[in-house]
């Protein structure tokens, strides 16, 4: 892969962008990053960009002292997350923006390189040991046996304004690491527990996730022609699993914040009277 590593673009939790060859960028995975999840994420970009998604090209991997890394084509432009920070983008239109894109993902068909959530879940409780409780993680199996239909689409796993780039030829999603099979309201889920609170953590201003995820809520119900009430309730039945997801994928914080979460789907998992 002709290239050679130059400036540092961006940066985030697992990866740095750098730039690479004329209209590429690298995304390097930082040390410790299992390579398996960085090759998970070429295949699946990969995939989805020649199915249409709204996702960079991937023109290849390498791998650099050691570090592997995807060379990706250069979306140029503001994150969605810095248009609204500056005012240039309305809550209610980056709401908006997030319905549209969350939309095109679950209209596609699930390319064959995508993991079944089922199979993810039970495969990663069992390599994460005691990270979860056993009584948590054999609910959490029996709650997707419950809800999960045969037809279940593609979830992108991580929509939030951080992860669209807003170029000159619309608004594209980054970060496919984590995408699965599964319906459309486990994505509302991940959206929502990222805007509602994750983002309170690190946002100079709560108001505006918030807003964001209440705006999204709203259009994608608008768009997709679905009672509002019903994808919330869709949305809430499988909050639970989008909660322990994330706990497994980010190696079991110990914050309070996630404390709370936890024993929500927790709760939410005992039988009701």
């Amino acid at each position: 892969m002709r290239g050679f590593l130059g400036e540092k673009i961006n940066q985030g939790g697992t990866a740095d962008i750098h730039a690479w060859a004329p209209g590429q960028v690298v995304k390097l995975f930082k040390e410790g990053f299992p390579p398996r999840l960085g090759q998970q994420e070429a295949r699946m970009t990969r995939a989805v960009f020649a199915a249409g998604a709204p996702a960079p090209e991937v023109f290849g991997e390498v791998t650099l002292d050691g570090r592997f890394g995807i060379v990706l084509g250069r979306l140029d432009g503001p994150t969605l997350l810095e248009l609204t920070r500056s005012g240039a983008v309305t809550f209610a239109q980056a709401g908006a923006i997030i319905a549209s894109l969350g939309l095109s993902v679950h209209r596609l068909s699930p390319p064959p390189e995508t993991f079944h959530l089922r199979g993810w879940m039970d495969t990663t409780f069992r390599r994460s040991g005691d990270i979860v409780p056993k009584h948590i993680a054999s609910g959490i199996l029996a709650l997707i046996d419950r809800l999960q239909q045969p037809d279940d689409g593609l979830c992108h796993g991580d929509i939030h304004p951080n992860n669209v780039i807003m170029t000159t030829d619309g608004p594209r999603l980054i970060d496919w690491t984590f995408s699965i099979r599964a319906p459309a309201a486990l994505d509302h889920g991940f959206t929502h527990i990222s805007l509602t609170e994750f983002a309170l953590d690190v946002t100079d201003n709560p108001q505006r996730p918030l807003a964001i995820n209440a705006a999204a809520q709203s259009e994608y119900a608008r768009l997709s022609g679905t009672p509002i009430a019903a994808l919330t309730q869709a949305m809430e039945a499988w909050l639970p699993i989008a909660i322990v997801r994330y706990f497994l994928i980010m190696g079991g914080p110990t914050s309070e914040r996630w404390q709370r979460m936890m024993q929500r789907a927790e709760a939410a998992l005992r039988p009701q009277d």
